[in-house]
């Protein structure tokens, strides 16, 4: 008994597994356009973050020559210049902004470049303030410990702030991570050929547009469903075990 004529659609259900079916290369090559978009943007958004954090976390001391405090300044404005335009802007007006605007100012670019240089810029922006509060995080005892020890201020955030300030972020840039794999749905408004610009023009194809975004719904939810899942056992993994004593309880039992 046949329950679905995938090969002449009438109903709704029909309509998606025959364009899930027939469709399949065009959904697949969406979808690992999509998660090398986000991967890449992520993870190099991450980077930028992770600079333009520390930059706004220099101390301007009394002491520094006259020329460090100008370049610190300028520096750090720029920085929070740039934190703040991304932050208050959509992602799909900056996608629309720097493709064509770069475009009109005679810079070309493919649109999968373009895809991941907006996703970086986009990610960079919320990962400072992110990185900023994560290294605000560590206690100034830790620094002054190492000060104290002979370490320079750029030793101590390398080898002592950082580290726990890693720990820290990285639950939040799981979540940037998810967030961006929905978020390059946007991109298609540059004619990046992600997931979503995939389902646009098969839905386009027969006027079903209603089945082709379910399709993607589906394989959007599988994404974002198995990458939290993963980032939920790299932080379990990364707490550590719980069933230790502390060293002063156990003094204290002697």
């Amino acid at each position: 008994m046949i329950l679905f004529n995938i090969n002449d659609p009438t109903t709704s259900l029909e309509w998606i597994l025959f364009m899930a079916k027939k469709y399949q290369k065009m959904f697949l090559d969406g979808t690992i356009l999509t998660l090398k978009i986000a991967i890449i943007g992520t993870l190099l958004g991450f980077v930028l973050g992770y600079a333009i954090g520390i930059i706004q976390d220099v101390k301007i001391s009394k002491g520094d020559f006259f020329l460090k405090k100008i370049i610190l300044r300028i520096v750090k404005a720029v920085a929070a210049v740039y934190v703040e335009v991304f932050r208050d802007t959509p992602m799909i007006v900056q996608a629309m902004v720097i493709y064509y605007g770069l475009r009109t100012a005679g810079i070309e670019m493919t649109t999968y470049f373009a895809g991941i240089l907006i996703t970086v810029l986009n990610t960079g922006a919320y990962m400072a303030e992110t990185v900023r509060a994560g290294i605000g995080s560590i206690e100034l005892g830790q620094r002054e410990g190492a000060w104290a020890m002979g370490m320079s201020p750029m030793k101590t955030m390398i080898y002592v702030v950082l580290p726990q300030a890693v720990r820290n972020i990285l639950p939040e840039m799981c979540n940037t991570f998810s967030t961006n794999l929905k978020m390059t749905s946007v991109l298609n408004v540059i004619a990046v050929q992600e997931l979503f610009m995939a389902a646009k023009t098969v839905g386009g194809i027969y006027y079903k547009y209603f089945e082709a975004y379910l399709v993607i719904a589906v394989i959007y939810f599988v994404l974002c469903f198995i990458f939290n899942r993963i980032f939920k056992l790299v932080e379990k993994k990364l707490q550590g075990t719980k069933d230790y004593a502390l060293a002063v309880e156990y003094m204290d039992n002697q």
